[in-house]
């Protein structure tokens, strides 16, 4: 923690880690976390049809890809275009959908999301001649752009998964499980055990979940280039050998440390009620 009363903790990865790391902070006697604002950065994998390598989105939605049923692909029923099947249901993305769920989505404060967006949409971000040399692989006009900040949701589970028919089963599964209001745009590994533990520490009253903000920066397309398949694409995606890994973490950075400034700046303003709420 500095002086400025920005705390830091690196979870580890996957979900299992991000909330016992985050429930053992809340519950720490040393610290009194009822008004503190949560900023959950870290890397990502992108669908190539929303944005590109290198930039950074806000979420407003995390759904968990692991809570489910699946079989394997190669014993789907004929007619199911997925062998993953929501908990507690018989087949793929059947309805109605249990409201509430266990777990499967966490929607964060809209305004806040609105207000750290808005505070950040014009950052400038690194283009470097690796990242254009990928996304020129790549057909989608988005995947093509130059990095950017924007707004999308993410999909958070402890498998690494990879290619083009996973981004269709995702964007199904986010859409699915936020009745349609969702939209997935990246893919991490931590968010929904961060937004768990966060949620049962908000219940006992350690915690605002009214003060939580997910940015996720793309270190790596979601799937595979024209031309290979997703085993080789996968293969190519290693920890220190995405296409833009050093780029997505000074991205990550770079919009997020605008947001912490703002707040640590002007704390007499957001103290007692998140920006973007009336007054």
């Amino acid at each position: 923690m500095n002086r400025q009363g920005v705390l830091g903790i690196v979870t580890g990865i996957g979900t299992a880690k991000a909330a016992a790391s985050i429930m053992a902070l809340g519950l720490d006697p040393r610290f009194d976390l009822r008004r503190t604002y949560w900023l959950v950065a870290g890397i990502a994998g992108i669908d190539p049809a929303k944005g590109s390598l290198g930039s950074a989105a806000w979420a407003e939605w995390v759904v968990d890809g692991d809570l489910g049923h699946e079989i394997d692909a190669r014993e789907i029923p004929p007619g199911w275009e997925t062998g993953y099947i929501p908990l507690r249901k018989s087949r793929p993305y059947e309805l109605p959908r249990r409201v509430p769920d266990e777990g499967e989505s966490y929607r964060l404060n809209p305004a806040l999301v609105d207000w750290a967006y808005r505070l950040t949409e014009h950052v400038q971000l690194d283009d470097t001649e690796a990242i254009r040399n990928r996304r020129e692989q790549y057909d989608q006009p988005a995947a093509r752009r130059p990095p950017f900040v924007l707004k999308g949701d993410t999909l958070s589970s402890m498998t690494f998964w990879h290619g083009k028919l996973l981004n269709q089963w995702a964007n199904n599964w986010v859409k699915y499980h936020t009745d349609g209001e969702a939209d997935y745009v990246t893919c991490a590994m931590e968010d929904t055990g961060t937004l768990q533990a966060l949620t049962f520490l908000a219940k006992a009253g350690r915690a605002d979940r009214n003060r939580v903000m997910v940015l996720r920066a793309a270190s790596n397309y979601d799937q595979q280039r024209p031309g290979i398949s997703a085993a080789e694409s996968l293969a190519e995606t290693k920890i220190g050998q995405y296409g833009a890994y050093l780029p997505a973490l000074e991205a990550a950075w770079r919009v997020g440390h605008v947001v912490v400034g703002e707040l640590t700046s002007h704390w007499a303003n957001y103290a007692e009620r998140p920006p973007g709420e009336s007054r």
